[in-house]
């Protein structure tokens, strides 16, 4: 075949895919094309919500500069020159949190929402849907997270509540979300009764451990003596009990959990951790079963892009294996990476909840609704 035809060949293809994404509006579209109508000298994004122009008025151009250098200008509806309105809220959201972690007391809604150029209520859903949390809840898991730092220097723990922005003490006791009082964190788990049991399934042995508020660790290995050196190290000053019978009835859901992880694990848990922590955690909560989503697709959706390597740590820092399922967790380029209790059993997981190959789109669409 001549190279004229091939590339009048590979040029139609390419249109029919554009034209198959601006008839669906897609967004994944956005970024890789933008599209000019001829009648209204105006070029836009293919997922514009604009009325759909005549075919033949239509021309495909790969960026805003080609559109532009054609005579075109941009859509004030769309803004196809400026980022998308994706990461235009994830960078004011990104700005908000900032401003809420920097304050001595919680900036009013109004506030937030005007620093960011939405409407407070607006504001408040945006929050929320990229968070997963709302800004007063964000506020108090930062104020949590400045008392657990705080606890390590402070010479008492009510100089590490009011180092942290609390104006009393009820006050942090009221909201606290460290898990446990704030003297047994900082005791490594002092005046905590944690109840644990060791077992088997199919992935191996498993330790489940829970204080009176949930289950605050489930953990996978080979060596069950391994474990539970794990869970001493974690909480070396707590009350761990173990062999309850019935506490049994417990460790058994949670081993039919692992068993078939496709479900929603409906047993209450002590997560602890910190506030960034606890926001990547909560977006791989949102991720359904049987999909999975890259380290730099979470840190987009908590509002944090640039993130992607604390998001990776967080991820290896979860100590509630499957009930906060961090396996749904690839590489960029689909690869599985690593995984605390080993790439076998992340594999096997997968496999349990019918991932083929891993499919990044699952997040987006979670934190989209």
């Amino acid at each position: 075949m001549p190279i004229t035809d091939l590339q009048t060949e590979t040029r139609a293809e390419d249109d029919a895919g554009r034209w198959a994404a601006l008839a669906s509006r897609d967004r994944r579209a956005d970024g890789q094309f933008v599209y000019a109508v001829r009648t209204t000298g105006i070029y836009c994004r293919p997922s514009c919500a604009a009325r759909a122009a005549r075919p033949e008025n239509v021309r495909f151009h790969p960026t805003c500069e080609a559109a532009e250098a054609a005579g075109f200008r941009p859509c004030k509806r769309c803004r196809p020159n400026e980022a998308a309105p994706e990461a235009r809220q994830a960078a004011a959201i990104a700005r908000a949190c900032r401003l809420i972690e920097t304050a001595e007391t919680l900036p009013v809604l109004d506030d937030l929402a005007r620093a960011a150029g939405m409407s407070p209520f607006h504001f408040h859903r945006v929050f929320k849907r990229i968070t997963g949390v709302t800004p007063r809840a964000y506020a108090g898991a930062r104020r949590a997270e400045r008392v657990a730092e705080g606890l390590q220097e402070a010479g008492t723990v009510t100089e590490a509540i009011y180092a942290a922005g609390y104006n009393s003490a009820s006050r942090f006791y009221a909201g606290a979300r460290l898990g446990m009082t704030p003297t047994a964190y900082r005791r490594g788990g002092a005046g905590t009764r944690i109840r644990f049991a060791l077992g088997a399934c199919s992935l191996g042995a498993i330790l489940v451990a829970a204080t009176e508020r949930g289950v605050c660790a489930i953990l996978l290995g080979d060596d069950p003596d391994a474990l539970l050196r794990d869970l001493q190290d974690r909480f070396p000053a707590a009350e761990l009990v173990g062999g309850e019978a019935d506490f049994e009835a417990l460790v058994a859901r949670v081993v039919g959990f692992v068993e078939a992880p496709a479900g929603a694990f409906g047993l209450p848990l002590d997560i602890g951790g910190t506030a960034f922590q606890q926001r990547v955690w909560e977006a791989l909560r949102r991720i359904p079963a049987g999909t999975t989503a890259s380290y730099a697709e979470i840190a987009r959706a908590i509002g944090a892009p640039t993130a992607t390597r604390a998001v990776a740590r967080a991820c290896g820092q979860n100590a509630l294996a499957v009930a906060i399922p961090c396996h749904r967790v690839v590489r960029q380029d689909g690869a599985l990476s690593g995984y605390r209790w080993g790439v076998a059993r992340k594999r096997d997981l997968l496999a349990r909840e019918g991932v083929a190959r891993p499919d990044g789109v699952a997040l987006r669409e979670s934190v989209d609704r």
